[in-house]
C-alpha cells in the first residue's frame, strides 16, 4: 500500500524513521532478488518502495527533521 503524504504527516519523527528504514530495508532486499535474476513478485514494487522513500525524506526535510 502506498503511503500518502498525509499519513506520514500524522506519524511522529521517530515513527518516520523506523518507517524509513524499513522500506531501505524493503528496498535492498528487493533489489537483490532482482540482481540474482530472480523476478519479484510484483515488477512495480520497486519503484512503489523508492517513491515512498523519497515522499518520507521530502516531508521530513520540509518538517526540518534530520
Amino acid at each position: 500500500m502506498t503511503l500518502k503524504a498525509k499519513e506520514i504527516r500524522m506519524l511522529t519523527p521517530e515513527e518516520r524513521r523506523e518507517k524509513l528504514n524499513e522500506l531501505k530495508r524493503e528496498l535492498m532486499h528487493e533489489r537483490g532478488v532482482a540482481a540474482m535474476g530472480g523476478s519479484p513478485p510484483s515488477p512495480g514494487k520497486i519503484r512503489k518502495l523508492r517513491m515512498d522513500i523519497a515522499r518520507i525524506l521530502t516531508i521530513m526535510r520540509e518538517e526540518g527533521e534530520k
